[in-house]
């Protein structure tokens, strides 16, 4: 199984980071791929990549809450980290109104040239968005040109967002609020294409129930799968094999 957005360079996990990647191996997660977020989690996710080589593989992007005033100088930054490292995604990227809307050019002009890097650079690209996604869907609209794939992570929207965001050939990302009681992802994850479904944690947040509130880690992935397999009415074995299947064509691994 592979959890396709997990943080685990984050400073979370300083203590215990060897002890999490075991007991998600133990889990049968053999493969955890890790989003960057700013300029100052490049080196410990590429430190992680180097300590966990079998397991871990990193991407490059910058976060829409880390969009500042110096959008041009940072992007160019994170730019040149293409040249040097060989990345399996450009992300995490998108747009974020939840928490503030001053930079909200910023964050589209940032979003559209990530966009267009992942074109250029033939890579498929890990999108965050929060109280965004029709903001979202129409930019993705615009620079869909048939080459660009990749993930909204973290989605915990309606049925009609979801076929939106299929018809523009992106997966979803399936994490721990799938198990939320209230999330209202049990009516939802019944009726998804299953051709577009990935599983992942974005640990160390949004763990699923019933460890909700806690310090999510890459081993719940397992959590997330069984509650998709009870969802479908379908074995784990089969959601396990599909969305391991699905994450493997999408991120080339």
């Amino acid at each position: 199984m592979i959890d396709t957005h997990a943080h685990i360079y984050a400073s979370e996990f300083d203590n215990d980071r060897e002890e999490v990647v075991q007991r998600a191996l133990a889990q049968g997660i053999d493969t955890i791929l890790l989003p960057n977020i700013d300029l100052d989690s490049i080196e410990p996710m590429l430190n992680t990549e180097k300590q966990f080589p079998d397991v871990c593989r990193s991407m490059m992007g910058l976060h829409p809450c880390y969009v500042d005033a110096n959008i041009e100088q940072t992007l160019a930054t994170i730019r040149g980290w293409f040249e040097k490292h060989n990345f399996i995604a450009v992300g995490e990227i998108g747009i974020d109104l939840y928490w503030d809307k001053t930079f909200k050019a910023e964050q589209e002009l940032a979003f559209v040239t990530q966009l267009q890097w992942a074109k250029e650079l033939n890579l498929p690209v890990v999108i965050h968005t929060r109280d965004s996604i029709q903001e979202t869907l129409s930019l993705l609209q615009q620079e869909q040109d048939g080459s660009l794939r990749g993930v909204f992570h973290c989605f915990g929207s309606s049925l009609e967002e979801a076929q939106a965001i299929n018809a523009l050939g992106f997966h979803l990302g399936l994490g721990g609020v799938s198990t939320f009681k209230n999330s209202g992802m049990d009516k939802v994850i019944p009726h998804l294409d299953m051709e577009y479904v990935i599983l992942e944690t974005d640990c160390p947040y949004l763990a699923p129930t019933p460890n909700r509130g806690k310090r999510n880690e890459p081993a719940y992935t397992n959590l997330v799968a069984k509650r998709v397999a009870e969802l479908r009415n379908i074995s784990l074995e089969e959601v396990n094999r599909i969305t391991t299947s699905n994450a493997k064509k999408l991120f080339s691994l």
